[in-house]
């Protein structure tokens, strides 16, 4: 990084906070535009770290020093026990999840434009997904799993499923079922996983093309100017508290995640007015949706003991699954996940708390999650000190209509009747958890609620909205109401979650937000 002024300030056109999957490729875009760039990212760089390069590898970047691990608040409804990775490294999340990848759907996309999306309709967006810099393959031969293939057999049959090698030829506008390994983002043959930070960053580096990028830093507040405010830069501190300043002359792009991009707005005064009067921060601008509207995906888990264990052939472990359709609406209602070893931590932790028999050692898992949820939690700042973690109330199954914890129970008795087909059942003994025993739907809603899961897939919490939405926090070019030079490019901007993991749709956003960056930059060039 270059030197200081004698002010201790640096300045760039344009800072974009966050090196995640947003926002690796969005300051690589913007910099092979010929724009000056910096990339102020918390974490430090990936570049030279295994474990975020291999994809199989991507469980040991959880808990750990990248991670944030943040906490949720009690879950009437739901777990309470909920941690969120986080990931603080280039690349972000995108170093550390499966990298499942889909095509943003049709659906989804229109659902946007009747939410207030103006522009982001399915014949602009999905252009943008062919332009993806980032390999997307089906789980090559050599890596499936053959328990999950005779899963997926057993689910084709029981379900009356269509197996799909291909997930994002187009076919789902059709037909939303479906069951298969899945297309992933990795290199089959190195098991390189797909980021941002390697496929986009890394090589633009090398060639002198991309961002300043600045690591170690983390981005503590706006710089605000004005009484109608502009965004003019960002006030960081370096991993010895050193604090400073970076100028932006031209915009502020915000892509921290959903998490973190809404907690910054609001330590730095922008946000609902209860909400920053009783953290102790000076109301800015007072915009109610920031760190609203807040969704992921609940996912339930059905366990039963091995017979046999499978062997650890797998691309990440969580390769193949199924999408389900439970009314005449061509959209998905369940998606299931078919791991190789399942993550029974919650499970675990209930049956201890029940006082009931541990697990056994070998297990077998499907993982139902609902697909589109209904229900919306929140976060929000407790305190003005940028180091206090930031609240998180998932809310989970307090949907008035009660749809997302009837759709986890179908999903539940979907997985069950998978198993009790070939050639699943020569796998499965005993059915552990919930249990056999367990029916009748209130009992089997009060556990599988007790313990599910996020599926790190937050999203929605700065959505975008027309001006006149008190819930909404940006424009359809991603900007800010209220507030000149800053934008939000990441999933928080999601007007709902898309049906499917959504690491794909986070990459097209970013992808479409280059292109509004840098036309905007070029009219304002122009004149």
């Amino acid at each position: 990084m270059a030197e200081p002024d004698a002010l201790g300030r640096h300045a760039h056109d344009y800072l974009v906070i966050g090196g995640g999957t947003a926002g690796a490729l969005l300051a690589t875009r913007l910099a092979e535009g010929g724009l000056d760039v910096a990339l102020v990212e918390w974490g430090p760089d990936d570049e030279h770290e295994p474990r975020a390069r291999e994809l199989r590898r991507w469980d040991e970047m959880l808990e750990g020093e990248y991670d944030l691990d943040y906490r949720s608040k009690p879950n009437l409804r739901g777990n309470s026990d909920i941690r969120l990775a986080r990931l603080r490294i280039l690349g972000g999340c995108s170093t550390a999840n499966t990298m499942i990848t889909w095509r943003p759907l049709r659906e989804d996309l229109e659902e946007w434009v009747r939410l207030g999306a103006v522009g982001w309709d399915p014949g602009t967006v999905l252009p943008y997904y062919e332009r993806l810099r980032t390999p997307i393959h089906p789980v090559a031969r050599e890596d499936r799993n053959p328990f999950v293939a005779d899963v997926i057999t057993s689910a084709a049959t029981a379900l009356d499923l269509p197996v799909r090698e291909r997930w994002n030829d187009g076919r789902l506008e059709e037909s939303a079922n479906g069951v298969g390994f899945f297309e992933v983002g990795y290199t089959p043959e190195t098991n390189l996983r797909s980021s941002t930070s390697i496929h986009y960053l890394h090589p633009a580096r090398a060639a002198g093309t991309g961002p300043e990028v600045l690591t170690g830093l983390r981005a503590v507040g706006l710089l605000l100017a004005g009484e109608t405010p502009r965004a003019v830069g960002v006030r960081v501190q370096d991993e010895h508290g050193l604090e400073f300043e970076i100028d932006a002359r031209a915009e502020v792009i915000l892509c921290c995640g959903a998490i973190d991009t809404p907690r910054l707005l609001q330590l730095s005064g922008i946000g609902p007015r209860a909400v920053l009067e009783a953290a102790g921060v000076p109301v800015r601008i007072e915009l109610p949706g920031v760190g609203e509207n807040l969704q992921d995906h609940v996912e339930g888990l059905v366990l039963w003991e091995a017979k046999q264990t499978p062997p650890p052939v797998r691309a990440s472990g969580w390769d193949a699954g199924a999408m389900v359709s439970l009314g005449p609406e061509n959209r998905p209602d369940v998606m299931m996940h078919f791991p190789v070893e399942p993550w029974a931590v919650q499970a675990e932790r209930y049956l201890e708390e029940q006082g009931a028999p541990a697990l056994p050692e070998r297990l077998l898992a499907i993982a139902p999650n609902v697909a589109r949820p209904r229900s919306r939690g929140r976060t929000w700042i407790e305190s003005s000190d940028p180091h206090a973690a930031p609240a998180i109330d998932y809310r989970s199954f307090t949907d008035e209509e009660g749809y997302d914890e009837r759709t986890l129970l179908e999903g539940v008795r979907l997985a069950r009747r998978i198993a009790q087909e070939e050639p699943m059942r020569s796998w499965v003994g005993e059915e552990v958890f919930p249990g056999a025993t367990v029916v009748a739907d209130e009992e089997l809603s009060a556990m599988e609620r007790a313990i599910h899961q996020t599926v790190y897939h937050v999203s929605g919490t700065c959505r975008i909205g027309r001006s006149d939405d008190p819930g909404a926090v940006v424009d359809s070019e991603l900007r800010v109401h209220g507030v000149a030079g800053l934008r939000v490019v990441d999933a928080s901007v999601l007007p709902t979650l898309t049906a499917v993991n959504p690491v794909g749709t986070v990459m097209v956003v970013a992808e479409r937000a280059a292109d509004l960056v840098l036309a905007e930059a070029s009219v304002l060039e122009g004149i």
